[in-house]
């Protein structure tokens, strides 16, 4: 029999298309997921409406003096910081650019604790550990932006005293308004554009099984320990963001102050060199403060296996740097000291 003579092959009618659910269609799902019937362990949890925070002790009888003991240190970061932005704002003699420096450093200190204090605090009074996913990338955000932003305000008050010392004459030039303002406002900016990378960074995790972060808040290197996802791009990131934050402000520090030291030693009376020195006295004793309670949590989780370790040593910067902060400056500063006698007397 011939090809022509063959009967023709049977064709059916394709009926409508079944919604795909496999990887490999190139088509949209159109009908629900499939149900997650894997082992609990490898569930992706990113979605979840929960995190466990563990604080920094589970033993119960802790719990009413750590409230006590961070409620009285944010109360005291608060209302210091917050002194200090009422004289400086009150005293005319104040407005030049390191007090519009320090009054933007002490609002990013207040801003700082905030994001994670409170929450701490709800928790240990309400017993309960959990922080809500949305809460939780919120958190990530603004302790990247209040971090960043006081180490930016750090290096430009240490160019401030760099101006100042090393160019006298040209400091009213030089620090103008308008450039103190920008300045301010470009780090705000810059470091708004960092939060939001960290956010980026965690939403695109993913989470398995239960996620109990141990640490009092979402510290984005513990999230980054804890994903059950691919994490080498994100440590690269977070490095990278890291060295550009905190090293690039912390090696304009370092060359201000070697600049600083090499004029003040050329001035020939020794009373000269102490006023030059005792001018940079308070914003010194702020940035060792800050980049060495910093680099001890580092060190600390590095030489440490235990993460709670860890979560005790950032409190050092999270919450008691903010706190003294406004003493140091207090203290060792006149014009601040009479300004604030000033608004007590008022008040009194």
């Amino acid at each position: 029999m011939t090809s022509a003579a063959r009967p023709p092959a049977l064709r059916t009618e394709p009926g409508p298309a079944a919604p795909t659910q496999g990887r490999g269609s190139g088509f949209p799902l159109l009908g629900p997921p499939p149900a997650d019937t894997g082992p609990p362990q490898a569930r992706n949890r990113t979605g979840d409406s929960e995190f466990f925070l563990l604080g920094l002790s589970d033993d119960p009888e802790l719990q009413p003096l750590l409230f006590g003991l961070f409620l009285a240190m944010y109360l005291v970061t608060v209302l210091g910081n917050l002194l200090i932005i009422l004289a400086v704002s009150s005293a005319s003699r104040l407005h030049t650019p390191m007090y519009f420096f320090l009054c933007n450093l002490s609002l990013a200190d207040i801003s700082f604790s905030t994001t994670t204090v409170p929450k701490m605090l709800a928790n240990l009074q309400t017993g309960s550990h959990s922080i809500t996913y949305a809460g939780c990338l919120t958190q990530v955000s603004f302790f990247s932006l209040f971090a960043s932003l006081d180490s930016l305000l750090l290096a430009l008050m240490a160019y401030d005293r760099l101006v100042a010392i090393c160019q006298p004459l040209h400091y009213v030039v030089v620090l103008t308004p308008r450039f103190c303002g920008l300045c301010v406002l470009l780090s705000f900016f810059s470091c708004f554009l960092d939060s939001q990378l960290h956010y980026l960074m965690v939403s695109h995790l993913t989470f398995c099984a239960d996620v109990e972060i141990p640490h009092f808040f979402c510290d984005p290197t513990q999230l980054l320990n804890l994903a059950c996802s691919d994490t080498s791009t994100n440590n690269i990131l977070i490095y990278f963001i890291g060295a550009i934050f905190g090293g690039v402000p912390l090696s304009g520090i370092l060359f201000s102050y070697m600049r600083i030291v090499s004029s003040i030693l050329r001035v020939p009376s020794t009373g000269g060199r102490y006023r030059a020195f005792s001018t940079c006295g308070s914003h010194l004793s702020v940035v060792c403060l800050f980049y060495g309670t910093g680099l001890g949590v580092y060190l600390s989780s590095a030489v440490s296996s235990s993460p709670r370790k860890g979560a005790v040593a950032s409190v050092m910067y999270t919450v008691v740097t903010p706190m003294l902060n406004p003493f140091i400056y207090s203290l060792r500063n006149r014009d601040i000291k009479s300004a604030l006698w000033r608004i007590i007397r008022r008040m009194a």
